[in-house]
């Protein structure tokens, strides 16, 4: 059902919303359409950034021999660290861009440089090749990467969020990362098939180049998702409010004028995404390096786990709505304190059923995040910087503990030998989001900071 349609000033984005001083009607269908068509952007991004997770070692050989695996590894874990060091810069550049010219058209943006850089890593020639250069071109396109994606997680929550009709915006919110996993299982399936059917000559001479050439035409169908997308109805009522003309909003306002929403931020972003990387992304090569499982079988855990935590995911976000996001990320910190050590002994047991067991408990803990959190972290800013204050915090925090969570892993288990580094890794992160979590205010079934309530039309 179609709500009416109020005239904007001649520069304002259009949408399909009724805007009254009391609230914000949304249109149902526009909205699951902004949800999915959200979602599954935010899929083929991670299914980039998955595959290089997942054929880790082998990129390690391709294009950092060395005589050492471990070494091989922490160089490649580094190229994908690097990436992580610029998103902050892509979030100081495509935040306020978002807040100043709106969210969509920024997305489709960050989808294109996204997946130029990913098919770009697929035609690179190997060290044998050209020498040198073959680390360095892909360093560069990490980095390319590493930029497009710093407006890619605060746009994609933010786009949904302020989509989302207050009573729901948990559970909608909840499928941004259902689409993250389905793009991981996307490319952590790709690469385990490469595996299971390649010979271990052709995985490293050509094999390993495919995942990353499917990005092109991936990214195009992105893009045409995206395309589509009508601009958000509270980015679009602040255009209304400004009379047709975006002022732009100085860095420093959206840093020290929101310096207490940034910080909670920073806390909230490091517990979710050190869990998250070292799970989804450092568990694989884990098994495989460390613990010397068959790398298709540790694969296959892992998929598993991830499979688990889609079915879980729409869930738990509904279950946000209902008793608050407080409270759910608080279970997920208090689980990983307390149950890290004992879930990363059983991974350690290795039978299939151990690995199975301890890996399905982090992963259900972790669902606690992905559920609440891309409903959360928008509601810390209003929607004059919503865009460009949460980019900054969110890529700040991932950059210094996120993405550089394999990294630092690994290098403290050979510089300690200690292979429950993993669990003392969480468990710290545990602490920090914590005392994040006490700090925050509950925002479920409230209106944004900045923003009318939103209400979902009824349907006919």
């Amino acid at each position: 059902m179609s709500t009416a349609t109020v005239a904007a000033p001649p520069s304002a984005p259009q949408t399909r919303h009724a805007h009254t001083p009391d609230a914000t009607v949304t249109d149902p269908a526009l909205v699951k359409r902004a949800a999915k068509a959200a979602a599954l952007g935010n899929a083929m991004e991670w299914f980039d950034f998955g595959v290089y997770s997942y054929i880790a070692v082998t990129l390690g050989k391709v294009f950092f021999p060395s005589g050492n695996p471990t070494a091989q590894l922490l160089s490649t874990f580094g190229a994908f660290a690097a990436a992580f060091l610029v998103r902050p810069l892509g979030g100081m550049v495509f935040g306020p861009l978002g807040d100043r010219v709106g969210r969509q058209k920024v997305l489709a943006l960050t989808m294109i440089m996204m997946a130029a850089g990913t098919f770009a890593i697929g035609l690179i020639p190997s060290y044998a090749a050209i020498g040198v250069g073959a680390p360095v071109l892909l360093l560069a396109a990490r980095l390319v990467q590493g930029f497009s994606t710093g407006g890619e997680y605060a746009g994609a929550s933010t786009f949904i969020a302020e989509y989302a009709p207050d009573k729901r915006r948990g559970f909608l919110g909840s499928w941004l990362e259902f689409g993250t996993l389905a793009g991981y299982i996307g490319g952590a399936g790709l690469v385990t098939l490469l595996t299971a059917v390649l010979s271990a000559d052709d995985l490293l001479s050509w094999g390993w180049r495919l995942p990353f050439l499917i990005a092109g035409p991936m990214g195009l169908i992105g893009l045409y998702l995206r395309m589509r997308l009508e601009e958000t109805p509270a980015f679009a009522a602040e255009v209304e409010k400004a009379e047709a003309a975006r002022p732009k909003v100085p860095l420093r306002e959206m840093v020290a004028g929101q310096w207490r929403a940034l910080l909670l931020c920073v806390g909230l972003v490091l517990v979710f995404n050190v869990t998250d990387y070292m799970l989804l992304s450092y568990m694989p090569s884990y098994l495989t390096s460390e613990l010397h499982y068959d790398a298709t079988h540790g694969l296959l855990v892992v998929l598993a786990v991830m499979a688990l935590m889609m079915i879980a995911q729409p869930f738990v976000g509904a279950l946000t709505d209902r008793v608050g996001r407080r409270p759910v990320i608080a279970v997920g910190c208090a689980g990983f304190l307390f149950l890290s050590v004992p879930a990363l002994l059983l991974i350690r047991d290795g039978s299939l059923a151990a690995v199975g067991l301890g890996m399905g408990a982090l992963g259900l803990l972790l669902v606690c995040f992905t559920a609440a959190m891309p409903a959360a972290l928008p509601a810390l800013f209003p929607t004059r910087v919503r865009y460009g204050s949460l980019s900054i915090g969110f890529n700040v925090s991932v950059s210094l503990f996120g993405g550089t969570t394999p990294l630092v892993v690994t290098a403290l288990i050979g510089a300690t030998g200690d292979m429950m580094m993993p669990a003392y890794y969480m468990m710290a992160a545990a602490v920090i989001g914590g005392f994040a979590v006490w700090r925050m205010a509950e925002s479920a079934g409230r209106p944004l900071p900045g923003s009318a309530p939103s209400v979902e039309a009824p349907r006919s």
